[in-house]
């Protein structure tokens, strides 16, 4: 009965989908690891649940679609911490725009050679370009450019959980003691995964994070079609 009704299937699947990030937030503020993040649980935990239904992905991303519309209002709401911040911006936008600048340039140019090296061509290797900033602004740069925006949202997840882990590592041997340089390295290396993390060393480096995580998303969208273009 499920499968032949389109709006059973949107209303279970949707349900699914919010309780089963519920449950692993809940999860993951119990054990505080890179594996009980809720943006890699919470998958796991639907793939599960498909496997078990005998659910196909296409017939799941039929039912909850409207969930990925959310990310336009997401992407738009981005300018909202920009401007309660504008005093930090005006204070380090040099800064800020030359580190971000840089960041995104090396992340997608890094993207493309060592997906080269390893063979990896077509839409597979221009899902991989847009990896290195938050969902919403990756998603709509993968499908701009020609990549495939349900692989890009997963190597957002990927690069935000090993960039996390290894900002803190990254931590411990360099001597940044500055709250902005500590932010940057996880708002750049690991947008919003990386703003969490952040956030737990303090405040400022929190927002420092958040700001770097949206100047990179918003720089992407820029860079990432014209560096494609001289690329081809």
């Amino acid at each position: 009965m499920l499968h032949d009704s389109p709006a059973l299937q949107a209303l279970a699947w949707s349900t699914a989908t919010i309780a089963a990030y519920l449950l692993a937030k809940r999860i993951h503020q119990r054990f505080a690891l890179a594996l009980t993040s809720p943006l890699l649980l919470a998958p796991v935990l639907l793939f599960s649940l498909g496997a078990v239904t005998g659910v196909q992905y296409l017939e799941y991303f039929r039912a909850t679609h409207w969930l990925g519309l959310l990310l336009g209002p997401a992407m738009v709401s981005f300018a909202v911490p920009i401007y309660e911040r504008r005093a930090i911006v005006a204070q380090h936008w040099v800064a800020l725009v030359a580190g971000v600048g840089v960041g995104s340039m090396l992340a997608v140019v890094t993207a493309w050679l060592l997906s080269s090296a390893l063979g990896v061509t077509g839409p597979l290797r221009l899902s991989i370009l847009a990896r290195s900033v938050s969902t919403p602004f990756a998603v709509a740069v993968s499908r701009d450019i020609g990549g495939v925006p349900e692989l890009t949202a997963l190597f957002v997840i990927l690069t935000g959980l090993i960039g996390a882990s290894i900002g803190r590592l990254l931590l411990r041997w360099l001597p940044l003691r500055s709250g902005i340089a500590r932010g940057a390295l996880f708002g750049m290396g690991a947008h919003s995964v990386g703003v969490a993390s952040a956030s737990r060393l303090g405040s400022e480096e929190g927002a420092i994070a958040g700001l770097v995580m949206i100047f990179a998303g918003l720089s992407n969208v820029v860079l990432a079609p014209l560096l494609l273009y001289a690329m081809r």
